[in-house]
């Protein structure tokens, strides 16, 4: 399965959980899909994000924590519920 199409619904999920960096949510990833996303992954997913407003980071030293936008929360809800919708019959067969 090809992690693209999940991968920005996963660091929202995960976000909505704490503020995480990179590489915390790469093993966060890894563990719930079998497949530890790389940095050339990830890190471009994280900026799309930053970039649509719905996360935001926080620099300490050479270490970026990223964290949900109330935008994001917004839309991790929404996602959920479109997610829900789509695949509530895949579910059920």
């Amino acid at each position: 399965c090809d992690m693209r199409g999940l991968l920005s619904f996963l660091i929202l999920f995960l976000l909505s959980k704490k503020p995480m960096h990179g590489q915390e949510l790469a093993r966060e990833i890894g563990k719930r899909k079998g497949i530890k996303p790389s940095p050339g992954t990830i890190y471009p997913a994280l900026k799309n994000l930053k970039r649509e407003g719905l996360i935001k980071e926080k620099k300490s030293g050479k270490t970026i924590t990223y964290s949900l936008t109330n935008q994001g929360k917004k839309g991790l809800e929404a996602a959920k519920r479109r997610f829900c919708m789509t695949f509530m019959d895949v579910i059920s067969t």
